[in-house]
């Protein structure tokens, strides 16, 4: 199911429920690369000079390596473009050429491992279980994602699992409202778990097609929080052997680096399926997003790049790269 073609960009017609128009997805276009311009411009000196026609040698790649180092591309990732780059691009014949190599090599950095779907029995709700650290954006993704759904005309029933924090269970509640999509919650400090299954029986009972479960923030260091929420992927397992049926983790990233830190520890923690990297608007190091996906294999689902519950995307690598690059890389796609 992968959350009803959510999970797939427009162009991808068969997995959507109405076809973009020209107009629309120009102006789609328009809000990602507004989005990613400040790490299009991070990015963007070596690069244009690259895409102007001026010979590729080491000082240019160089900068190049610079530049991409600035944009929280990582060290690895860096590696493997500009190697590309002086093994392929230094014999094209045009920068049309050299702006298709390096068009690919982004895409393909971009490729993830992608899990095996699984889809719930007949009568059950599909479930994503919403994880990440405090700040990152996670209640802020469910109540766009409950929005974007409820829009499908698809049934959504949210789970107010972040018990840790009082403005987490109102904040959840005031979505709900927004969308008319029931929350189930209880006082702030009870069983998350408890919360979430009462969740999964309510959806059940009535019919409810998704459930988007939210989970307090926490950090690899608060093991008393780890460790609650493998109590709630253990007790959504005994509900449905096959749930939950996406595991998101949320990062900012804003954050650079540190959500490569934050991906690579919700892995150890948890069976984490997907990622959704917020706040891209804000920042110049949307270039980690390369790096996750190389270190971590996942996919990456969604990319949040403004307030709109429109500007929470679904995640296309050859869309996100034709931004990342502007208006030379697009020519050439």
């Amino acid at each position: 199911m992968r959350l009803f073609g959510l999970f797939k960009g427009r162009k991808d017609k068969q997995t959507t429920t109405a076809d973009a128009t020209p107009a629309q997805e120009r102006e789609d276009r328009a809000a990602l690369d507004s989005g990613l311009a400040r790490t299009r411009s991070r990015m963007g000196g070596g690069l244009r000079a690259l895409f102007g026609g001026r010979a590729l040698d080491d000082d240019l790649l160089e900068q190049i390596e610079e530049e991409l180092l600035l944009a929280d591309v990582g060290v690895d990732v860096t590696q493997v473009i500009t190697d590309t780059l002086r093994r392929e691009a230094k014999g094209a014949k045009t920068p049309a050429e050299v702006r298709r190599v390096l068009r690919s090599t982004l895409i393909d950095l971009l490729a993830p491992r992608e899990p095996e779907a699984v889809e719930p029995p007949p009568g059950h709700p599909w479930v994503m279980l919403v994880v990440g650290v405090n700040g990152s954006g996670k209640t802020t993704t469910i109540g766009k994602l409950a929005q974007k759904l409820q829009a499908e005309g698809h049934s959504v029933l949210l789970a107010a699992g972040d018990t840790f924090r009082a403005a987490a269970i109102e904040q959840l509640q005031q979505w709900g409202e927004r969308t008319g999509a029931p929350v189930i919650a209880q006082r702030s400090g009870a069983d998350s778990a408890a919360v979430i299954h009462d969740a999964l029986a309510h959806a059940r009972a009535r019919g409810v097609e998704v459930v988007l479960a939210d989970t307090a923030g926490r950090l690899h260091t608060q093991s008393n929080l780890m460790d609650e929420l493998r109590k709630v992927r253990r007790v959504i397992g005994r509900f449905d052997e096959t749930a939950p049926h996406e595991t998101l983790l949320v990062l900012d990233g804003s954050s650079g680096q540190n959500a490569l830190v934050q991906a690579r520890q919700f892995g150890e923690a948890v069976n984490v399926t997907g990622l959704a990297l917020t706040k891209l608007d804000g920042t110049a190091k949307g270039g980690v997003a390369f790096a996750i996906v190389r270190e971590t294999g996942l996919p990456i689902r969604f990319v949040g790049v403004g307030e709109k519950p429109e500007d929470l995307r679904p995640f296309d690598a050859g869309e996100f790269v034709d931004a990342l690059l502007g208006d030379q890389g697009q020519a050439d796609a």
